[in-house]
């Protein structure tokens, strides 16, 4: 490792002060942050190091809760059927508030701390979008709720949900079909990201699955007549659905990747995959896709004379807003303030902005702002199973800086800086206005009572339905 590198790794000032003069919670978080920052440090970068996929986060969550545990938390493992879920929680009475810890990593992105493109070595999986910050951050968030509610004798419960398998594995979803939120109050999250905002957003629903296609093999030039491409079926399926592209609602997001194509171009292939994802804003428009979806897949596998199952692997809804709770998780980030960078930092940001193109270098400097708050709820293009929380629970979140502005998720960038102080710095920036906006809402009860009155409001005649089904979680997705 560059000992350049090595000094962004080891020097973490703190964040801006955002005032001169903080409220005594404001002082209080700060000061609790500090003495977890080791902890929350320690999680982040040993779940970098292992970034480990969807429902395989053993390592992870075995971290996550030795930590919780330690710091008398009551630890339920293996929750929903899922081996790598859990359930944390402090405190009997009073007002459930939940904290959300996602923990996976995305296949094929490995990258080192590094300006440069450069894969890590004996890795093949990366952090690109910073799940391992996620835990980190909500984790030393709820340390410091604990603390306070002991120290303020106030009532109130904190708890901690491990939520595997984010990326396509709708953990979430299956953990919220199961009821485990059914008793909470409030959901607060936060997610990586190249900006810091608490502003209240929706998001796409989504619904994903494998699609099997299985032919006949044969010799490709001396018996071609003998044979049903399996492929041709899946290319015949993509056409197809390139095709309805134009005659799709506006928002749609439709992609897909040929996961298996065959193993040698003379055998035709008796066997081939590609995997899908629909998304809408609008839960109801992705099963109207969807349908059209599989009506193409049949007539693909009908042409070519080959047969055709799917697996559903994920399905997610949209984030349901809430302002009430969104001006909330404002207020408590400006309390706490924007980033500031060191000077090795701004080197690595300044190194890393021209591989973003020429509106990144613009941007390097932002991350010491806040954006300005708004009760003009956006559409963010991506999907989360934070959303099937959200229509269980009243949900807000909020994205920091944990990412050299201009960085897209899922990307190389992503991962290097989210293996740097800078990622930490955002880290930190997240879990302490995930703390102040808890204790907050421990203080003044009728802001809870005020956020599920706008949630039930904005959830009156919907019914939800899991858009996976009856399905048990595909803990085998990422094979």
């Amino acid at each position: 490792m560059k000992a350049g590198i090595t000094l962004l790794l080891l020097v973490i000032p703190l964040f801006t002060i955002a005032k001169e003069h903080a409220d005594p919670d404001t002082a209080f978080v700060r000061n609790k942050m500090a003495s977890y920052q080791s902890e929350a440090d320690t999680i982040a970068d040993s779940l970098w190091q292992w970034a480990e996929l969807g429902y395989k986060e053993t390592r992870s969550t075995a971290l996550m809760q030795d930590v919780l545990s330690n710091h008398g938390f009551t630890v339920t493992p293996g929750v929903a059927g899922i081996p790598t879920a859990f359930e944390a929680s402090f405190g009997n009475e009073g007002p459930v508030i939940a904290l959300l810890a996602e923990m996976d990593a995305l296949p094929g992105l490995s990258q080192q701390p590094s300006a440069t493109k450069q894969k890590q070595p004996g890795m093949e999986n990366g952090h690109a979008c910073g799940h391992h910050l996620f835990a980190g951050g909500a984790i030393g968030a709820a340390l410091i709720i604990k603390d306070y509610l002991e120290q303020s004798g106030l009532p109130g419960q904190i708890r901690v949900y491990g939520t595997p398998a984010e990326e396509g594995g709708s953990g979430k979803v299956y953990m919220a079909r199961e009821g485990l939120f059914d008793d909470v109050d409030i959901a607060l999250h936060w997610h990586p990201g190249d900006r810091n905002s608490a502003r209240a957003s929706s998001s796409l629903a989504n619904k994903s699955a494998k699609f099997r296609f299985y032919g006949v093999a044969a010799h490709a030039a001396a018996a071609p007549e003998r044979g049903r491409s399996a492929l041709d079926a899946v290319e015949a399926m993509n056409m197809m659905v390139n095709l309805m592209r134009e005659h799709v609602p506006d928002g749609t997001r439709i992609h897909y990747v040929i996961t298996n194509g065959g193993a040698a171009p003379n055998i035709v292939p008796d066997f081939a995959e590609v995997y899908y994802y629909v998304r809408s804003p609008e839960p109801d428009v992705v099963l109207s896709l969807w349908d059209r979806l599989t009506t193409i897949a049949d007539a693909a596998a009908m042409g070519t004379e080959t047969r055709v199952d799917y697996e559903v692997l994920g399905g997610t809804w949209n984030l349901l807003p809430n302002l009430t709770l969104a001006a909330q998780m404002d207020s408590s980030m400006h309390a706490i303030g924007g980033i500031e960078y060191s000077s090795s930092e701004q080197t690595f940001a300044k190194d890393i902005a021209p591989t973003l193109g020429n509106k990144a270098t613009q941007m390097v400097g932002t991350q010491k702002d806040i954006e300005p708050f708004s009760e003009v709820i956006p559409v963010w293009s991506a999907s989360t199973d934070v959303g099937d929380v959200s229509w269980q629970v009243p949900t807000a979140g909020i994205r920091t800086a944990t990412w050299v502005p201009g960085t897209p998720p899922h990307s190389w960038q992503a991962v290097a800086a989210g293996g740097t102080t800078i990622g930490k710095k955002g880290m930190t920036l997240a879990a302490s206005t995930l703390a102040l906006t808890a204790i907050k809402l421990y203080q003044q009860p009728e802001k809870i009572k005020k956020a599920n009155a706008e949630f039930n409001q904005r959830r009156a005649g919907i019914d939800y339905q899991p858009l996976v089904g009856e399905r048990q979680p595909a803990l085998n997705y990422r094979d």
